[in-house]
């Protein structure tokens, strides 16, 4: 409280100023809260807004609930009426009015059926009924539909003229029963296993129109919902408006948000059928008349490439005696030739030539005189220089340059001086001749050995 301006020292506040702090107070101070009482006073202003009070045997607030917020309720309250009211504490400045302005509205006793719905839903879910894996899908073409519902109800109005329109050949069975009221959960499970028993359908619509909570609460009962799970027969559930929500939309197959809805999930649609037939029909025309035209090309050319037997025999024959004519002449030709070479083989025997073939011998003989001489030359020439060589590099050569070759008495060629010791005998070969001789002294580099 710092900053109220009762804590401002000498503070006058005018009326505007205090009724504001006390609406900026009680919306800081007071939570979003739920108040339940007797409707009374109510009045609908031309605005859209509801005003009304709300009242106990001890005391009453006055309520508004402007139009942003009550056009989402489905039903009209009136005076008496026991309800509960989600709102936030306030002040009507203009007045200096307390009121409550009121954000949701429900009828009494609805705060327990929603507990209800949830400590159910919970339960299901946990064991499982609620899984897509367990849902089955709903037949694309089925014989036979059933309809669970009550034979008053306009939802079955809605799903006939629905089935009707979509497929009006289609056979349908109605397995009537209340779907509200206290007795109405018992006959809608014995029309669900009336319809298990005879398994004449194979799909089932449970159905029925709008209301609030308490008029579908038949399609919450947990007898019901485990009677749907246990179903051999897929079911569409198609229970009240697309805002409202039963435990049987939860576990049946499919949900649909309306009965409409539902009958056009069940059941296929005639016309698309014939159209998607159609087209199919089309399709089928165009490739058979498309493969029709390719074999009519494809005969032609085979037709323009078959010949008459009769004129292929006759084009065989000639081609035929054609061959024989070419072999006969082939024939004769080669026997002429043969014939000549014989001839000619017959006076070569009789009369050979001797003077011709004696001087082929002559040049035989001369040609093999010249390439042996040729020959020669060329292994003359190369012994000459292998000659030289061998010359150039025998020791013999460098011994005619005044060089002398020194070896000791084992024959070993001495290379210096310290192989040597003093009488030692050594041979001393020159270019020609050798001697032997003694060492008497030995000299090494720049000093004399003794």
């Amino acid at each position: 409280m710092t900053n109220s301006p009762l804590n401002q020292p000498a503070s006058i506040l005018t009326v505007t100023s205090f009724n504001r702090w006390i609406q900026q107070t009680l919306i800081s101070t007071i939570p979003l809260t739920w108040v339940a009482g007797e409707i009374s006073n109510l009045t609908r202003a031309a605005s859209g807004h509801w005003y009304f009070s709300l009242k106990d045997a001890q005391a009453q607030v006055r309520c508004v609930m402007f139009r942003g917020r009550n056009q989402f309720i489905d039903w009209q309250p009136e005076n008496g009426m026991q309800v509960e009211v989600r709102a936030t504490a306030g002040l009507y400045e203009p007045r200096g009015e307390f009121q409550l302005q009121v954000e949701n509205l429900r009828r009494a006793g609805l705060g327990a059926l929603f507990e209800a719905f949830e400590r159910l839903k919970r339960k299901l879910e946990l064991e499982g009924l609620f899984d897509s894996a367990r849902k089955r899908a709903i037949p694309a073409m089925p014989r036979q539909i059933g309809i669970i519902t009550s034979p008053q109800a306009a939802a079955l109005r809605d799903v006939l003229t629905t089935l009707n329109r979509l497929m009006p050949s289609l056979p349908v069975i109605l397995y009537p029963c209340q779907v509200q009221g206290t007795t109405a959960p018992a006959q809608i499970i014995n029309a669900l296993n009336f319809a298990y028993q005879r398994a004449e359908c194979d799909v089932l619509i449970i159905c029925r129109g709008g209301g609030s909570i308490e008029d579908l609460w038949a399609f919450n009962d947990e007898q019901v919902a485990r009677t749907v799970t246990a179903s051999p027969i897929p079911i569409i559930s198609g229970v009240g408006h697309e805002t409202d929500f039963t435990i049987t939309d939860f576990v049946s197959d499919l949900r649909a948000p309306t009965p409409t809805a539902a009958a056009s999930l069940a059941c296929p649609n005639r016309d698309q059928l014939l159209q998607s037939l159609d087209l199919i029909q089309a399709r089928l025309s165009r490739q058979l008349r498309s493969q029709i035209a390719q074999r009519q090309q494809k005969l032609q050319h085979l037709t323009a490439r078959l010949v008459h037997p009769g004129k292929r025999i006759q084009t065989q024959r000639i081609t035929l005696q054609q061959f024989a004519n070419r072999l006969r002449l082939a024939q004769q030709a080669n026997l002429q030739q043969r014939i000549w070479q014989q001839a000619q083989l017959k006076v070569r025997l009789k009369r050979p030539n001797m003077e011709t073939r004696r001087s082929q011998l002559t040049q035989y003989r001369n040609r093999m005189q010249l390439t042996m001489q040729h020959l020669l030359s060329q292994r003359l020439s190369t012994l000459q220089h292998l000659r030289n060589e061998l010359n150039h590099l025998s020791p013999n050569a460098v011994l005619t340059r005044g060089y002398a070759i020194v070896s000791d008495e084992q024959g070993d060629i001495v290379h210096n001086t310290a192989q040597l010791d003093i009488n030692a005998k050594l041979s001393i070969h020159f270019a020609k001749d050798s001697v032997d001789t003694q060492v008497r002294r030995l000299y090494t580099t720049n000093r004399l050995k003794k």
